[in-house]
Parts: structure tokens; sequence; C-alpha cells
């Protein structure tokens, strides 16, 4: 079963640069075929995908783009431009591996399908912590799952795979998640050059006397995934803010600069494990942790309730 995104073919069309998206169909396991744009569900308990036009796109961020987040944590320094090296360099990548993104978050519902079946044997909490006391519970079956850690997020990919009888559901890359989030775009945001509280669930900060104090009306929890202005040009949603989400590749200190998503899958394979890199900042920081070049970083066995994932699946 599936949707097509008609009117979003035309941004596909003359912000990306493909193969041709006539030329692109694939047939999914239940014999059905699908283009760039379409939206399918393989099995009931399955995550909606999208599936993506192949294209290039320029992985990273100049140094400027990173100044103001660098200066929240760094003092200047002579000799020292503000700014984060590890977003760089800005390198082209060529997808040239076909690929299905979620289209939002793995949601709590789904999660707990592959609990009562067997397939994941962590259960979630779906309490944050509130401060100074008490919590904010996240339960509604269209919130985001968190509170899991990389490893259960492989139990996950593994079910899935059994559903559908293939082995195609996988983690995204870094790359392949920054081309999604990017939907054809080459702005700071794939929203344009700034990003509202209404298209994303991020904080908003106001500098007071010498420091920077949150907006009281800043959400303090993930909205569902279905809340918001929050889809890109490609219909994905919250691929900035509301939670953090896992990508498999590794944390390096700068990017590596690879010229394919082929060969950042390789690397991302390449190692039995790491502190994997996590993407598309969350809910109560501010909008430049939103963007598509900045990076962050967490062990495989911790769990939170600011990080969650999406899914993505070979064609």
């Amino acid at each position: 079963m599936f949707r097509h995104l008609s009117a979003l073919v035309a941004c596909a069309l003359v912000c990306l640069p493909t193969t041709g998206l006539a030329q692109e169909r694939y047939t999914i396991t239940d014999g059905t075929e699908v283009t760039p744009l379409d939206i399918f569900q393989e099995c009931d308990a399955c995550p909606e995908m999208i599936v993506l036009p192949l294209g290039r796109f320029t992985m990273g961020a100049p140094l400027e783009q990173s100044a103001h987040l660098w200066s929240l944590w760094n003092k200047p320094r002579e000799g020292i431009t503000p700014g984060w090296p590890h977003e760089g360099p800005m390198h082209e990548v060529e997808i040239d591996i076909p690929i299905a993104m979620g289209r939002n978050e793995v949601t709590r519902e789904e999660w707990m399908a592959c609990v009562a079946d067997g397939g994941c044997s962590h259960t979630p909490d779906p309490r944050i912590v509130k401060f100074p006391s008490g919590y904010y519970v996240a339960d509604d079956p269209r919130h985001p799952v968190f509170d899991v850690r990389y490893l259960d997020m492989l139990e996950y990919v593994a079910w899935l795979n059994r559903k559908v009888g293939v082995e195609v559901y996988r983690l995204p890359t870094e790359a392949e998640w920054a081309y999604a989030a990017r939907a054809g775009t080459d702005t700071r945001f794939a929203q344009g050059d700034s990003l509202t509280t209404d298209q994303a669930n991020i904080g908003l900060f106001y500098w007071e006397g010498e420091r920077y104090v949150a907006d009281p009306d800043n959400r303090t929890m993930p909205v569902t995934v279905d809340e918001l202005d929050a889809a890109n040009a490609w219909g994905l949603r919250h691929m900035a803010g509301n939670l953090l989400e896992r990508t498999m590749s590794c944390w390096s200190e700068r990017l590596l600069g690879l010229p394919s998503s082929s060969a950042y899958l390789a690397e991302a394979q390449r190692h039995a494990t790491c502190r994997r890199v996590g993407k598309g900042g969350r809910y109560g920081s501010g909008a430049d942790y939103a963007r598509p070049a900045n990076r962050g970083r967490r062990p495989e066995d911790s769990r939170s309730g600011r990080a969650g994932f999406r899914v993505l699946r070979e064609m």
C-alpha cells in the first residue's frame, strides 16, 4: 500500500540533480511498485517509509555556521576561528544505494509491537524527569520512542527484517541521514535559513545580562510525530528537533570525506562497536543543534529521554 507525494515532486525535480525520477522504480515484498516520494508501509506493524530519489549533496557545513554554538562552550582565543571543525570538511557525496527513509521517528506503538511479538527485549520508560521534581509522561502511541539504546535499535530492525522476510531494514548512516534531512536544499535548515517552533520541536533562548535564558514556553518533552508543520520537502517529519536520532555511523573528529553513501556504509559496518553519531537536535535545545550538519555522539549502551531513531530500507 502506498501514497504519492505529488505536491512535492516538482521540488525534487528542481532542487536535486538525479538520474531521472521516472527511471527509478522498485518493488517491495508484497509486489507493489514504488517510485521516488511514494509512501509505503510494508507490513501492518512496519513504519511508514518514503522512497528517496537518487542524487548528490554537499555534506557538512562551513565553520562559521557553527560559530554561535562553539562560542557557547569555548572562550575566544587568538588565532582560533570560532566554529566546530567536526562539521567539516564540506564534500560532495553521491547517494548510490537506493533507499527509503522512515517518514517519522519510530513511535512507541511501533516499538511496543516488537516487544509484544518477542522481537524487542526492552520496554522503554515513557517518563521524562521534570525539574525540580516529578515526571512528564510521553506514552501516547504516536509519541516517538525513547529510552532505547543503540543495541535495542538493532533488535528492532532485525525484527522488521524477519517480518518482511528479507534483510532490507537498518539504521541510516550519517551521510544517508543528512541527505534525507536536507531534502534537496543547501540552506542552514531544510526549511531555509531559519527554523521556528511551529516547524520543529526546539527551544528558544534569549540573552539576559551575561547568560542565555530559556523561553518559559519551551516544550519540555517530545511531541507526537503528527504534530507541527514538521515535514521537509520530501515529507520526512521531525528530522529537525523532537528527538536526537542515532545513526549507525561511528564518531570521527572530522567528516571522513568519502565520495558515496556506499563508502559511508562500508565504513560504518567495519566497526564492531563505537560511539554512534546522533543527528537532528531535540526538544529543549536551540535551533542550531537541529541543523542537518550538526553532529553529536553517544555510547552504544546508553539510554536517554532525549534520543530516538528512524529506520532506513534499502530498495
